[in-house]
C-alpha cells in the first residue's frame, strides 16, 4: 500500500516509488485502448501481475488501475479473493461476471448466453438448473471462456481485476489460469494481485503465467526512508525530524501498511515526532500488529468484539444486518458498533463500501481478528452463521462453508443443507467441492436411513476423476441395511459403471449378474441382465462369447420392446 492515505477512503494520493509498475500499466492500458478509431488504432490485452508479501500496497496500486482503467473508458470486472471464501466454488467468477448480468432480465440471460445457458448459469449464480446433470468442468471453463470472451467484444474494452489471488476459490483459479492464456488476443487486460507465499499448492500456472514472452510478475518492495519521510510528514506534520522519520523506517522495515498504520498512531497519541520520541515507536509498531491490533479492539467493548468476530467470520463481503444477527446485536447498537470500528481503523470507511456491505480495513486486520477468536467460540459463531444465512435466503453453498467449520453433532438439518449444497455444485460443474460437502455429511453423520443415499452421492462426485474411491464408497453403500430396492439398483448400475471406468469389465459383469440373481422385480433383473451383457462385450478376456450370444438371443426372442430394459437388451441382439 505505496498510497499516503491506504485504505482510508480519502482524497486520493500519488503513489510512492511505484513509478516502474504504473508506467508497465500506463503502456498496457494505451495497448488496451488503441490510439483511436479515427487512425484504426489497434486494441491488444494481455496480463500484468503485482505480487508482494501481506501489507505491500498490492491493493493500492490495484485500486489505482481500476481508477485509471475507468477514466480511459474501459469496463472493469473487479473480484477478491476472501481468506474464509476459498471453499466457495467460483466465489471469483461470480463476483467478476454477475455485476454484468445484474440489471438484466432472466430472458436476457438467456439470449447473451445462448446455448451456454445451462451449462454455464449454475457456476454464474443465476439459476439452479433443473435435474441432476453434472456438466464436465473442462466444459464449464470453455463455457465461462465463451461468456468473457463475449464481454470483451460486446464492451472492450475490458478491464478484468483480481484481487488477493492467493485466496481465489480452486475452480475460479484454474479457469482464470487457462484463459489468461488468451487475453493477448482479446481486447482484455487481466490485472493480478497475491502473495507468492501463500499461493495455494494448485497454483503453479498463476506463479508462470505473467513470466511469458519475457516479462515477470512485479514483486513490489518495501519503502525506502525518503518515502517513510514523506507518508510521516504528510500525517503528523512537516515538523517531524530525519531521526525520527528513520526510526519509523527501521521498526516498519518499510512495510507500507504498518507505516501508514504507525504514523495514524502517532497522530492519534499526539507524540512530536522528534528524536527524543523515538523510544515509542516500537511499542506503537506492536500495537498495530495481531496481538496489538487485539488489545485496541477490545478496547471499544464487548458489543465491537462481537461485531467483529461476527464479521471477520462472515467473510470479505460482509452484510451489516447479517452480521448484527449473527452477533446477536440489534440495529441501532449495530450501528453505533460500526461508527467505532472504523473510527479505530478496523473496519473500512463507508466510502470503501459502495454496495452498503462492510469491509475490513486491510485483510491483516480480518485474519488477526479471526485467528483471535477462541477455538470452541469459533466454531460456534460458524453455526450461527450458517443458519442465518440460510434464513436471509442466500442458499445452501453461502452456508455449506460454515458448515465445514463445524464439529459433527449428528444434525440432521447439517446433512440436508450439505447434501443441498453438494447438489447444487454437481449442477455448476464442481464435483471438488462438492464432495467435500458430502464427506463432511458423512461425517455427521446422517441417519441410518439417510447413510447409503450420502455414500453414492459422495460416490457419484468422484467418479470421473477416482473412480477407484467411486468404487470404495458405492460397495460401502450396498452394505447398508437400510437400503430402498430402487436405490440399491440405481447403486449397483453406478458401481458397476465406475469399475468399468477403471477398466475392471470382468467386475462390473459381475456386479450386475449378482444383482439380477438377488432381484425380485422382473424389470430390475432385466435391466441388471442387459449390463451384464454389455459389460461383458467390453471383456477382452471374455471366452464365452459363443454361449453369450445364445443367450441373449433367447433372452431377447421373447421380448416385445415394451419398456427401456427390453428395448435395450433388444439394441444389444442387433
Amino acid at each position: 500500500m505505496a498510497e499516503i492515505t491506504g485504505r482510508s477512503g480519502r482524497a486520493r494520493r500519488p503513489m510512492l516509488e511505484r513509478d516502474t509498475e504504473l508506467s508497465a500499466l500506463d503502456g498496457m492500458l494505451t495497448d488496451l485502448c488503441g490510439s483511436g478509431k479515427e487512425d484504426g488504432g489497434v486494441r491488444t490485452g494481455g496480463l500484468i501481475a503485482f505480487a508482494g508479501p501481506a501489507g505491500m500496497g498490492k491493493t493500492a496500486l490495484i485500486n489505482e488501475a481500476r481508477r485509471r482503467a475507468i477514466a480511459r473508458g474501459c469496463t472493469v470486472l473487479l473480484a477478491r479473493g476472501g481468506e474464509q471464501e476459498q471453499e466457495v466454488a467460483f466465489h471469483v467468477v461470480r463476483q467478476l461476471v454477475q455485476p454484468v448480468f445484474a440489471a438484466e432480465s432472466p430472458e436476457e440471460h438467456r439470449r447473451i448466453l445462448g446455448t451456454w445457458y445451462d451449462i454455464v448459469a449454475p457456476a454464474v449464480g443465476l439459476v439452479a438448473a433443473d435435474g441432476d446433470a453434472s456438466p464436465d468442468p473442462q466444459g464449464v471453463r470453455d463455457g465461462l471462456d465463451w461468456v468473457v470472451t463475449r464481454f470483451a467484444v460486446h464492451f472492450t474494452p475490458v478491464v478484468l481485476i483480481l484481487d488477493d489471488a492467493h485466496w481465489a476459490d480452486s475452480e475460479s483459479l484454474a479457469w482464470l489460469t487457462a484463459f489468461a492464456a488468451r487475453a493477448e488476443e482479446l481486447p482484455i487486460l487481466i490485472i493480478v494481485g497475491y502473495r507468492p507465499d501463500e499461493l495455494p499448492a494448485g497454483a503453479g500456472p498463476l506463479r508462470r503465467i505473467a513470466e511469458r514472452s519475457g516479462s515477470r510478475p512485479f514483486e513490489l518492495t518495501p519503502l525506502t526512508p525518503a518515502a517513510v519521510r514523506r507518508v510521516v510528514t504528510h500525517m503528523v506534520g512537516e515538523g517531524a525530524d530525519e531521526a525520527f522519520c528513520r526510526e519509523c523506517w527501521a521498526v516498519t522495515g518499510g512495510n507500507p501498511y504498518e507505516v501508514v498504520e504507525l504514523s495514524a498512531k502517532i497522530r492519534e497519541r499526539d507524540i512530536k515526532p522528534q528524536q527524543a520520541n523515538v523510544s515509542q515507536l516500537r511499542e506503537l509498531v506492536m500495537a498495530i500488529k495481531d496481538s496489538g491490533l487485539i488489545e485496541r479492539l477490545e478496547r471499544l467493548g464487548t458489543a465491537a468484539v462481537r461485531f467483529a468476530w461476527a464479521a471477520s467470520v462472515l467473510g470479505t463481503e460482509v452484510s451489516p444486518t447479517l452480521a448484527a444477527n449473527v452477533a446477536g446485536l440489534g440495529s441501532v447498537q449495530a450501528a453505533d458498533v460500526v461508527d467505532k470500528l472504523r473510527d479505530a481503523r478496523i473496519l473500512a470507511p463507508a466510502v470503501s463500501s459502495g454496495n452498503g456491505n462492510l469491509r475490513f480495513f486491510h485483510p491483516l486486520v480480518a485474519s488477526a481478528v479471526y485467528q483471535a477468536i477462541p477455538g470452541a467460540l469459533r466454531v460456534a459463531l460458524h453455526g450461527q452463521a450458517a443458519a442465518a444465512v440460510v434464513d436471509a435466503g442466500h442458499g445452501a453453498t453461502a452456508a455449506a462453508r460454515h458448515l465445514l467449520e463445524m464439529h459433527p453433532e449428528h444434525d440432521d438439518w447439517v446433512v440436508q443443507r450439505l447434501r443441498e449444497a453438494a447438489s447444487e455444485y454437481f449442477r455448476a460443474g464442481a464435483p471438488d467441492a462438492a464432495r467435500r460437502c458430502l464427506a463432511r455429511a458423512l461425517r455427521e453423520p446422517p441417519a441410518l436411513q439417510d447413510r447409503a443415499l450420502v455414500l453414492f452421492e459422495l460416490g457419484c462426485s468422484s467418479l470421473l476423476s477416482e473412480p477407484a474411491t467411486t468404487v470404495n464408497h458405492l460397495r460401502a453403500a450396498l452394505e447398508e441395511e437400510e437400503l430402498d430396492p430402487e436405490l440399491r439398483e440405481t447403486i449397483t448400475y453406478k458401481l458397476a459403471q465406475a469399475l468399468a471406468h477403471a477398466d475392471r469389465m470382468g467386475e462390473a459383469a459381475e456386479v450386475v449378474a449378482a444383482e439380477a440373481q438377488r432381484a425380485t422385480n422382473a424389470r430390475t433383473r432385466l435391466r441388471m441382465q442387459a449390463e451384464q451383457f454389455m459389460w461383458n462385450a467390453f471383456r477382452a478376456d471374455e471366452q464365452e462369447s459363443p454361449a453369450r450370444s445364445r443367450l441373449l438371443a433367447k433372452l431377447a426372442d421373447h421380448l416385445t420392446g415394451r419398456g427401456m430394459a427390453e428395448r435395450y437388451i433388444l439394441g444389444l441382439r442387433a
